[in-house]
């Protein structure tokens, strides 16, 4: 049974939010929905584990990178080591194929952080990050027990160029550097929350149910992202939302080569033919 995504809501404590009113704002920033084609390859039956791992492998990224944000800027060595700790278990899970995936004794870090006292903002980036990467982890766990109901294996894949092609263009002095790397933040997180409602109301109930329960989290780490972004720059930050916005739109709706959760357009029959008749040629 399908699901209708009109109809759901989100629960959130004593506050019920409308699915429509929750996106409208991921809607407004992102520059363009994601292409009708990319929904078309993502619900093929035969898609879903690559759709799977890679969507697994985008929480652990998250979570890594919230990290990294946390090590370099807001934390001292002591508490970035806490840090390294706290993901060691699902970093030798994934790259290392050690441990049996349960991650139930690394829900939550151990140690309180410790603000480096010249990071005006660290508190609030320890607040968000910390809280942020407990969710990355949490989702993480979620996937990979869809995937072991499936009997669907955690084998390796390699990253689409979408993250990377945003990184590339963020500014490499300080502060700039910090509050590109949030704005860029801020885009991942608003499609991956566009991408899970475009493809809820397609898939298996399971599924869609699952998808629906974490638009509100991805929705909340666009905004935390933002927000960050703008109070450490201290002045208006649009111009750069729309530099990084011009750039996010460009490698969604250009043609990839191969499908993944933040994959361009696919490439049609025609043009698939044309590419392996230019790879023999040379």
């Amino acid at each position: 049974m399908a699901l209708r995504l009109s109809e759901f809501y989100i629960y959130a404590g004593n506050n019920i939010l409308n699915i429509s009113e929750l996106l409208s704002p991921i809607k407004a920033f992102l520059q363009c929905p994601s292409p009708q084609s990319w929904i078309d390859e993502a619900i093929m039956p035969e898609n879903l584990p690559t759709l799977l791992v890679d969507h697994a492998n985008c929480e652990l990224k998250a979570a890594q990178t919230a990290m990294l944000l946390l090590r370099r800027y807001a934390v001292d060595k002591e508490s970035g080591d806490a840090l390294l700790a706290w993901l060691r278990p699902f970093e030798d899970f994934v790259y290392r194929k050690l441990g049996d995936g349960d991650f139930s004794q690394h829900v939550s870090l151990s140690k309180k952080l410790i603000s480096k006292s010249n990071f005006e903002h660290g508190d609030e980036l320890i607040s968000k990050m910390v809280l942020l990467i407990k969710e990355e982890l949490h989702h993480f766990q979620q996937v990979l027990e869809i995937m072991q109901n499936r009997d669907i294996d955690y084998s390796n894949l390699t990253a689409s160029r979408y993250a990377k092609g945003m990184m590339k263009h963020v500014r490499t002095h300080e502060p700039a550097k910090l509050i590109d790397t949030l704005i860029c933040g801020a885009h991942i997180e608003a499609r991956s929350c566009e991408r899970f409602a475009a493809i809820a109301p397609h898939v298996d109930e399971t599924l869609g149910q699952f998808y629906v329960s974490l638009l509100r989290s991805e929705a909340r780490h666009f905004q935390d992202y933002l927000t960050l972004a703008e109070r450490i720059s201290g002045k208006d930050i649009s111009e750069r939302v729309l530099y990084f916005g011009q750039i996010e739109a460009e490698l969604i709706g250009s043609v990839d080569n191969e499908f993944r959760f933040h994959s361009g357009a696919p490439l049609t029959a025609k043009e698939s033919e044309e590419r392996s008749q230019v790879a023999e040629a040379s």
